[in-house]
């Protein structure tokens, strides 16, 4: 990503939050200014592993969403605010979560120091559920806007090992069509349309 891409992309981020209207909204960005979101990897080596990659990574799920929505024409009973909040914070739990160290890799059969990176969660709470927390601490979510970011990583999610975890994932894309939507958005993004290692 350049440096104009990446302008670009942040604009485009902010704007989109701020249309929103949510209480509060601007002390998120903040937050988001002052810790690394615009300028973390999405992941340390699967998909968008680069500078700037959870930016990408967010604006990719928040246009799938919005293509997604119109394909199951439900456009008009999915409120367009929830589908910017959830798509844009689904994962702020990645925010002061990687650090880049140096790694030996062979490259052309000569091993040479590359930059990686790594994770150090500083606060362990969790995936969906921690970018939840993260974003409460600034803004009301709504019931439906909380279950679809909670649930977001559908069946691979750890707590679906279990009848009690895959119960409430059903239930909870049952009662919101936004839990799928958001979770489909998020695995096109990831499978589909972003670099992987």
């Amino acid at each position: 990503m350049t440096q104009e891409e990446f302008l670009i992309a942040k604009k485009e981020y902010i704007e989109l939050l701020v249309s929103t209207e949510r209480k509060n909204i601007e002390g998120l960005i903040s937050f988001l200014e002052k810790n690394d979101f615009f300028d973390a990897p999405s992941s340390s080596k699967y998909h968008s592993s680069f500078k700037h990659g959870l930016l990408f990574h967010s604006l990719n799920v928040y246009h799938n969403l919005i293509k997604l929505a119109d394909i199951y024409d439900l456009e008009k009973s999915i409120n367009t605010n929830s589908i910017i909040i959830t798509s844009l914070l689904h994962d702020i739990c990645k925010t002061s979560f990687y650090v880049l160290e140096k790694r030996n890799k062979k490259i052309n059969g000569v091993w040479e120091e590359v930059d990686v990176y790594t994770i150090n969660d500083t606060f362990p709470a969790g995936h969906g559920e921690k970018s939840v927390i993260i974003a409460q601490q600034f803004i009301k979510l709504s019931m439906e806007e909380i279950l679809a970011i909670n649930w977001h990583m559908g069946g691979f999610d750890i707590r679906c090992m279990d009848y009690q975890g895959k119960t409430a994932l059903s239930n909870a894309m049952e009662k919101f069509k936004l839990v799928t939507l958001l979770h489909m958005s998020d695995i096109a993004a990831t499978y589909l349309e972003e670099k992987r290692e």
